[in-house]
This record gives structure tokens, C-alpha cells and sequence, in this order.
């Protein structure tokens, strides 16, 4: 199939790309790496009536450390994510997870800011940003504002941006200390979306306790979803008393939309999902214990 007929835009300045956002409304859909938007226009899955391409705007793309966090344009490819010094050194999750993001086609022409703002709950950056606490930036002719990852997603496909706002960036807190990583996901390939998964992040205290825990769930809800229960019962413990098995279990307690598709039923998908974090927090752990 082909798409509807669509008007194309190629600003070359955030000011212009937010300014045609807000003249065009409803009608109009900002395009970046495309890897989400245009087979969905090919199969009429979704019909604009303009497309804003962002390719042109360069002060979208760069990764810059600012202030203690690690900045990333919202143009800026998952391929110079996945091979970014800084990224890897001051965001370890985003760097292990982002080889989960498709293949490196993809990864090639895809963007971090156009993965957040399609909101898919099987793509593994939400599930990041969510479990880091990440903020993210939005531009239109009425100012600029940042949005915590936490209020961002606020459905299916569907995010707390205005239809005349542009997602301009996105920063993580670097965090510092004793801290561990992981990312565990299961797919029937690797680069297919999840069918579940899991991102975590600890760190602990100078007597190995838990000072603070994110955990974020890939493909387990309507939207990205972070295991608040968990991380709360996680806060505070010895990491060596921690039964992960338990934090597993209560990882999938708060869940009430859990999928149920050809992949996997809901009840396969909340088993898999408590086995996931189970192994990314033990790996998680073990890394902070060790540093």
C-alpha cells in the first residue's frame, strides 16, 4: 500500500518546525528517523494530512554533558547513542539497551527523541527513561518546558506533548557510586519488539544497601511502565538480603493491562516479566556489589 496524499514540510530551525506545529494542528505529524511513522502511513494505519521532517535541524542532534546530567538531542540517531563514550560512561542503561532497538539498519536512521515520542510500551528507551528518572524537553511558539519521563507517557501511542509542541531533547542523571545495570528482554528475534522485558537500575549505600532503585517494564502495559511497588520494597535493604524473586512477583502486582496478543497471552507475558526483572536485578546487584 502507499500512503494518503500529505503535504511535506522541511523546516530547518526548531523555531520553524514548532511555528508549522502550531499553524497546522491536529493535521499534522512531525517526522524523524521514520522507522515507526512511515510503514504505519504505508499500511493507512495512521493519515496526516502534512508531515514536518526534522532531518534538517541540527541543533537536535549532539549528546552534551550539562550540569551533572547527559543531554541528548532528540535527533540524534540510536546508532550514535549506542556508540557514544559519553553515553556509555554516564548513562550505562541507555548504552545496554540500545542494541535491543531493532537492527542496526534501524538503529542507523532511527532517533531517540522519535522512539520517546511514539510511546510504543515494547520499545525498550521508555522503559529507560522511566526507570532513570529522565526529563524530557518540548519547544512551541508559547516557550519551552520539561516534562518528567514519569508524566510523559500518557497512553497508547500517546504522550503529554501539545499538538504545537516538538520534543527537542531528553536528559538522564548520571548516576554516580556503587550503582549496577541491566537489561533482559525476550523476543522471538533479536531487534523484534519485546514480548517482555525489564530495565534496571541500582545503587547502594557504603553498608550495601539499596539507596535507590528505577525498574522499568518493556511490553507488560498500555503504556511504558515503571515497577514503582518493587523499587519501593527494594529501598533501604541489605543487597545480599534481597529475594529477587519476590521483587519479580511484585514487579507484575501493580500491572492491570498486561497485553494479550498471537505473541503471548497476559498470563505468560506476567510470568516472563517476573523471570525478567528477577535476572536483571540479580545482574544488577552483582555489578554494584562489585564496584
Amino acid at each position: 500500500m502507499k500512503p494518503a496524499p500529505f503535504a511535506y514540510h522541511r523546516p530547518e530551525t526548531t523555531a520553524e518546525a514548532a511555528g508549522l506545529l502550531a499553524e497546522l494542528g491536529d493535521t499534522a505529524k512531525a517526522l524523524a528517523g521514520g522507522q515507526s511513522l512511515i510503514p504505519m502511513l504505508a499500511l493507512r494505519l495512521a493519515v496526516f494530512e502534512h508531515l514536518v521532517d526534522l532531518g534538517r535541524i541540527a541543533s537536535l542532534r549532539g549528546i552534551e554533558r550539562r550540569d551533572g546530567r547527559v543531554w541528548i538531542g532528540a535527533g540524534t540517531t540510536e546508532a550514535a547513542v549506542e556508540h557514544s563514550a559519553e553515553v556509555a560512561d554516564g548513562v550505562p542503561l541507555l548504552a545496554r539497551a540500545t542494541p535491543f532497538v531493532g537492527h542496526f539498519q534501524i538503529r542507523n536512521r532511527g532517533t531517540i527523541g522519535g522512539v520517546l515520542a511514539h510511546a510504543d510500551p515494547a520499545a525498550e528507551y521508555p522503559a529507560v527513561a522511566l526507570a532513570l528518572d529522565a526529563a524530557l524537553e518540548a519547544q512551541s511558539p508559547r516557550g519551552t518546558r520539561r516534562i518528567p519521563a514519569a508524566d510523559f507517557f500518557t497512553g497508547l501511542w500517546s504522550t503529554a506533548l501539545e499538538p504545537d509542541e516538538l520534543l527537542t531533547g531528553v536528559t538522564f542523571p548520571i548516576w554516580s557510586g556503587r550503582c549496577g545495570f541491566a537489561v533482559e528482554e525476550l523476543a522471538r528475534r533479536h531487534g523484534d519488539f519485546a514480548v517482555a522485558g525489564a530495565t534496571v537500575a541500582v545503587e547502594l549505600d557504603g553498608d550495601d544497601r539499596v539507596r535507590r532503585c528505577g525498574i522499568g517494564l518493556i511490553g507488560l502495559g498500555s503504556t511504558p511502565e515503571r515497577a514503582r511497588a518493587a523499587e519501593a520494597a527494594a529501598i533501604g535493604v541489605a543487597a545480599r538480603d534481597l529475594d529477587v524473586e519476590d521483587l519479580g512477583r511484585l514487579a507484575m502486582a501493580d500491572l492491570d493491562a498486561v497485553p494479550s496478543d498471537l505473541h503471548g497471552s497476559a498470563a505468560y507475558r506476567t510470568r516472563v516479566g517476573a523471570v525478567l526483572v528477577q535476572r536483571a536485578l540479580a545482574s544488577a546487584l552483582e555489578e554494584a556489589l562489585g564496584g
